[in-house]
C-alpha cells in the first residue's frame, strides 16, 4: 500500500510540476487561464493527501474557482480588446505632426491667401 501511495505522490507532483511550466510558457491566455485552473484542482488534491482538508476547499474554491473565473473573463476581455493594425496608408494623421505652414492657424499663412 506504501508503494501505491508513493506512486500516487510522484505522479502528483510531475503532474503539477507540468502543468505549472505549461501555464507560465502557454502563448495563449485563455488556454494559460484552463491550465491554471487544472493546477489549482491539483494543488488542492495535494492539501488533502496531506491531510489538511480546509486548506484543500479552499484552494479548490478561491484558487481554482474564483480566481480562475475571474481570469478567464479577463483573459476573455483582453482578446477582445485586440484589434488587427491598420495599413499605414490609412492610418489617421496626427495634426500635431503635420507642417506648421499647411495649416489655417499660422499667420504666415494667411498673410499669403490675402491680396
Amino acid at each position: 500500500m506504501n508503494e501505491l501511495l508513493a506512486l500516487f505522490d510522484t505522479l502528483l507532483t510531475l503532474t503539477l510540476i507540468g502543468l505549472a511550466t505549461a501555464a507560465l510558457t502557454s502563448r495563449e491566455p485563455r488556454r494559460a487561464v484552463i491550465l491554471y485552473i487544472a493546477f489549482g484542482l491539483m494543488l488542492a488534491l495535494v492539501w488533502a493527501r496531506l491531510r489538511a482538508p480546509d486548506l484543500a476547499l479552499a484552494e479548490a474554491a478561491i484558487g481554482a474557482g474564483l480566481g480562475g473565473a475571474l481570469m478567464l473573463a479577463a483573459a476573455r476581455r483582453a482578446v477582445r480588446g485586440k484589434t488587427p493594425p491598420a495599413p499605414p496608408d490609412s492610418a489617421p494623421q496626427n495634426p500635431m505632426s503635420r507642417d506648421p505652414a499647411s495649416t489655417d492657424h499660422n499667420p504666415r499663412n494667411r498673410a499669403q491667401e490675402i491680396p
